[in-house]
């Protein structure tokens, strides 16, 4: 298995009054509490503003757009279920486009977990594991080993997984089921 680096999600929220005057009035804050963030905490006191966004963010998957600071604490909500370690590839399982989603377009995090089978340095080192993990040729006579086609086995194999690249080498391996 590989490791791999995490960046947690964050966000920059904008006030949309002052955007749309041609003001950038905003600051970064953890996506895990975006909802949570009022047109005062950019304003710094009182105002008659009343509308934030989501104007810039890192941390989320390629391709995410803008969104409501709601959208973005449901995604650091996310994260913090997941954990730093397994960040990275659930953004590459959303990614694939094979994810399964749930409101909000959001992964199901207990889809993902039940999915999930590790980084790995390749889809054959993952096949290799399986096979004696599950003891795919024991009791086999030694000749009926020897004449086993490993690559087309592993071929074959390939069809019931999502693989994606990881960001620092490897592949993230999710079964398809």
């Amino acid at each position: 298995m590989i490791a791999q680096t995490t960046v947690r999600p964050s966000v920059w929220i904008g006030c949309l009054a002052c955007y749309n005057e041609g003001i950038l009035n905003g600051r970064w804050f953890p996506a895990e509490g975006a909802g949570e963030v009022t047109p005062e905490d950019l304003h710094l006191g009182p105002t008659y503003h009343d509308e934030l966004w989501i104007f810039d963010h890192e941390g989320f998957p390629r391709g995410t757009g803008e969104m409501s600071p709601d959208t973005a604490q449901l995604w650091g909500e996310a994260f913090d279920e997941v954990g730093e370690e397994q960040w990275p590839a659930l953004l590459a399982w959303v990614e694939t486009g094979c994810y399964i989603a749930e409101g909000d377009d959001l992964p199901s995090v207990s889809d993902f977990e039940e999915r999930y089978c590790g980084c790995w340095e390749s889809f054959a080192d993952y096949a290799a594991q399986l096979a004696e993990d599950i003891g795919l040729i024991d009791g086999w006579p030694e000749e009926a080993q020897r004449y086993f086609n490993w690559e087309a086995w592993t071929r074959d194999l390939k069809f019931d997984y999502t693989v994606a690249d990881a960001p620092d080498g490897g592949v993230f391996i999710y079964r398809s089921f």
